[in-house]
């Protein structure tokens, strides 16, 4: 890694949060034309117990100005940013042999990341050598739009789940997203620290669906920060699919999330769920495209 002369760098610490926020904010407005990071999201991301935060990442300072960063968040997955001021001299293909090197120290095969479709990021890493692994989109529930009320089968339930169901929603997830994810088990206390540890989270905001039995069959996680209510996590038993359980998830979530203040409502796919019709069908627009890029090692 060469970092262009007049730049420091240095391992981030947990005080740097605001200041990567902001640094990708600032990244994602110039890209399109909004921010959808959350400072809540870095904050919850660097609490999970199996994140060593100073040996998975890097800081580019212009004087005490953070302009780069870099982090290898988990397996074979990681996050950048350059601010838009201090694009063109380098900082970003510095930055990716950087995150090439830190996932071979690990005994990564491949090292890949979530870019906007067409930005600056995805033309760097492109001409790079990254392909694309999959595409993603973001989703919103336009201001006052409502998806028509879904009801549930007969003995099914639909509310907040209980601290002591937490363990079952985590269960719930995980088997779902392993079906197409090609990754590990991510860690309960990992997905505790990401969920019930993020910052503003209230125990109404993990909401889950019943049987008749009391247990736990699909479940969903709504975050609510300033640009409204966004759908982090859903998931249904795949025992549980095609009765609408999901459906019924995203109207109770939305329902919510208005009723605490939330003006829209987002959430995100991508291509290996095959859910993108799914969410158009109940009225939401994708408002942004995103591409997964990847490199082999």
């Amino acid at each position: 890694m060469s970092i262009p002369s007049g730049y420091t760098t240095r391992p981030l610490e947990q005080g740097d949060a605001t200041a990567v926020f902001e640094l990708m904010a600032a990244q994602e407005r110039h890209d399109i034309g909004e921010a959808v990071i959350e400072e809540a999201d870095i904050v919850g991301d660097w609490a999970r117990p199996s994140h060593d935060l100073g040996a998975s990442s890097l800081g580019v300072f212009d004087g005490d100005h953070l302009v780069g960063y870099g982090e290898v968040v988990g397996h074979e997955r990681g996050d950048a940013a350059v601010h838009p001021d201090h694009r063109g001299r380098g900082l970003g293909t510095a930055i990716a042999t950087w995150m090439q090197d830190k996932a071979r120290e690990r005994g990564y095969s491949v090292i890949g990341m979530p870019v906007p479709a067409d930005s600056p990021g995805d033309r760097l890493l492109e001409a790079l050598g990254y392909h694309v692994r999959w595409n993603s989109w973001v989703l919103q529930l336009p201001e006052g739009a409502t998806i028509p009320d879904r009801e549930l089968p007969e003995g099914y339930a639909v509310r907040a789940a209980e601290e002591s169901e937490y363990a079952a929603c985590w269960t719930v997830q995980e088997d779902a997203f392993l079906e197409w994810a090609d990754r590990d088990r991510e860690p309960f206390e990992d997905w505790r620290a990401e969920i019930v540890g993020r910052p503003g989270f209230e125990p109404w905001q993990l909401r889950c669906v019943t049987d008749a039995s009391g247990a736990v069959v699909a479940m969903a996680n709504v975050q609510l920060g300033p640009g409204g209510g966004f759908i982090a996590r859903l998931a249904t038993d795949k025992n549980e699919r095609g009765r609408g359980l999901a459906q019924c998830l995203l109207v109770d979530s939305f329902r919510e999330a208005v009723a605490h203040g939330a003006k829209s409502c987002e959430l995100s796919t991508d291509s290996r769920t095959g859910a993108l019709s799914l969410y158009e069908k109940v009225g939401m627009v994708v408002t942004s495209n995103w591409v997964n890029r990847a490199i082999a090692l």
